[in-house]
């Protein structure tokens, strides 16, 4: 057995690996329905891995040789496949079944050209190539946010695609791929054609594997951190991700407020209008809070009727009228399901971070602060003392317990 056909042979193994590990995936979790598309990705790699051994078998090469070059391109396009579904892109199939076609015509009619020919084997390699590069181009289009494993996959494809670009080089500098077509596997540029082949299918796919497992993990801890009737973080998920906010404000020397509130008077809303009619309220006010914040801030409900809001990057001035405007305008709100003239309010506590401090202790101040709200009457907002006289006198914000200046 010559070297090209020992890693063949491994491959064979390799490639039925992967394809059961993207099916379990896609088992685990039948939304990830690019999983089962990377599935059968690597299961027509066996068949391109069959055709490659049976070339020998064949007097007239021609026919198995374009077979095993179609099943190869199949298995690079089911790729591309996968990857735009799992990067939520339009899969172009009229273009890729024409690309498919016209690759398969062109390599049919080169292959009567000398086997050491550039033009026959640049015909051979070069969809290839560019299979590869669409599935790059793929994932760096992709509408959402990428990680490093993204970049790093699209990187991957890239490399591959040069691969295949330089592979009739390497077959002339390497003597050739074969004198006769029976031969290729006993050729030098055979093993070495083989051996990269092999290290970049395995890198693409383990890549891949890495990037769905942790989609699946994401969604995971997303769930576990998410309170379901309001949307928002729960308090776990919020105090969590909060604690990063604050650590990443003090890296970068930014202010941090945190606002909190809660729904006045929600036992009589229960009381009077049921439970319904109050989970209505909470949805109310949540979907009120998610409109409100903008892209960095994070929101979540720590109580029953309690939220929270921390607001990296602001000064306590610019968190106080936060929390006013958000206290006005849902005090005007109508909800759904409840009596048109019926209008509900919240109080606010406000807080900034005070350096060396950590969530507990902001949430601790802030929670004070909304204590002195509900006992100055409600629907209204009060701030926590602490890194305040540099705001006092350019808003006449009052602290909780204290007198507008003068």
């Amino acid at each position: 057995m010559s070297g090209a056909e020992f890693i063949l042979a491994i491959n064979v193994f390799v490639a039925g690996l992967l394809a059961a590990s993207f099916m379990a995936i896609s088992i685990y979790d039948a939304r990830r329905v690019s999983a089962r598309w990377f599935a059968l990705c690597y299961f027509t790699g066996l068949i391109y891995i069959a055709t490659e051994f049976a070339i020998p078998w064949f007097e007239n090469t021609r026919p198995i040789a374009t077979a095993n070059f179609v099943a190869f391109l199949a298995t690079l396009i089911i790729m591309n496949v996968g990857l735009a579904r799992r990067y939520e892109m339009a899969a172009p199939w009229r273009s890729m079944l024409l690309f498919l076609a016209l690759a398969t015509v062109a390599v049919y009619a080169t292959q009567a050209l000398p086997r050491d020919s550039l033009l026959r084997m640049m015909t051979y390699q070069t969809p290839y190539a560019i299979a590869q590069a669409v599935g790059a181009a793929i994932v760096l289009r992709s509408r959402g946010k990428l990680s490093q494993f993204d970049y790093g996959l699209a990187a991957v494809l890239l490399a591959s695609a040069l691969q295949f670009f330089s592979k009739p080089y390497l077959a002339l500098a390497v003597g050739g791929p074969g004198s006769d077509p029976h031969l290729y596997l006993q050729s030098t540029y055979a093993m070495i054609s083989q051996a990269l082949g092999t290290i970049f299918a395995l890198s693409i796919a383990l890549t891949l594997l890495v990037i769905l497992v942790r989609d699946i993990v994401a969604e995971a801890t997303h769930k576990s951190e998410t309170d379901a009737l309001s949307g928002l973080l729960n308090r776990g998920g919020f105090q969590r991700r909060a604690g990063i906010a604050l650590r990443e404000a003090e890296r970068h020397g930014l202010p941090v407020t945190l606002v909190i509130s809660d729904l006045d008077h929600f036992k009589s809303i229960n009381d009077t209008y049921g439970h319904a009619s109050g989970d209505r309220v909470i949805e109310a006010f949540a979907r009120f809070i998610h409109e409100s914040k903008v892209g960095h801030h994070i929101a979540g409900r720590i109580g029953g009727e309690e939220f929270a809001i921390i607001l990296p990057g602001t000064h306590l001035a610019a968190a106080r009228l936060f929390a006013e405007g958000a206290r006005s305008a849902f005090s005007a709100l109508a909800i759904d399901g409840l009596p048109s003239n019926r209008r509900f309010t919240a109080s606010f506590g406000v807080a900034q971070l005070i350096a060396g401090e950590v969530i507990d202790q902001l949430m601790r101040r802030a929670d004070a602060a909304l204590y002195e709200a509900k006992k100055d009457g409600r629907d209204c907002v009060r701030v926590a003392p602490g890194s305040f006289a540099e705001v006092q006198v350019e808003t006449n914000v009052v602290p909780f317990g204290g007198k507008p200046p003068a």
